[in-house]
């Protein structure tokens, strides 16, 4: 579930920025926090970096509470987990659509929009003195709250290709989804 969530956000992420700004965005990068709020009040907060370029590279760097790194080349994802010393490989079931997300966005006001992806609702709050996005919030198919949060957004600044590659260590377990 995390994988489809985090693979689900960062498509959603990808639309909505386009969205925001389409004819201009060729790469993103920002920190973030992840505030994940369950049924039962229980809160679990990850905070790292995002690289977004518009080739379909991705990459979601969690530092804090555990080191994960979230690869994804349009409907290919690799999760590397240092600590776990392990890699999971799976070929995700669908590849991004920006078209047909950006079509589906809607702007509710002048600094809020909304979409619908796999029948889950995200509102996205903008700056008010740009087209940065803020804040990403939803409710998740386990009725968990789910609250994404950035900052230091850059856009368009140069980031290096050899950041989205991946080599898992010899020691590694490598499993294959």
């Amino acid at each position: 579930m995390f994988y489809k969530m985090t693979f689900t956000i960062i498509v959603f992420f990808i639309a909505i920025n386009a969205s925001a700004n389409i004819k201009n965005l060729e790469n993103f990068k920002a920190n973030f926090t992840q505030k994940i709020t369950s049924i039962n009040n229980k809160i679990i907060e990850y905070k790292g970096e995002v690289f977004i370029k518009n080739t379909g590279k991705i990459l979601w760097k969690y530092k804090n509470p555990i080191e994960k790194n979230v690869y994804i080349l349009n409907d290919f994802a690799i999760i590397d987990e240092p600590e776990l010393e392990q890699a999971i490989y799976t070929q995700l079931q669908s590849e991004i659509n920006i078209i047909k997300l950006l079509q589906t966005s809607k702007k509710l006001n002048e600094n809020t929009y909304i979409t619908n992806i796999d029948g889950i609702d995200y509102l996205i709050e903008t700056s008010k003195n740009n087209d940065d996005i803020e804040i990403i919030s939803y409710k998740d198919k386990l009725d968990n709250k789910v609250e994404i949060k950035f900052d230091n957004q850059k856009t368009n600044e140069n980031i290096s290709a050899d950041i989205f590659k991946f080599t898992a260590p010899s020691y590694y377990d490598i499993i294959r989804k």
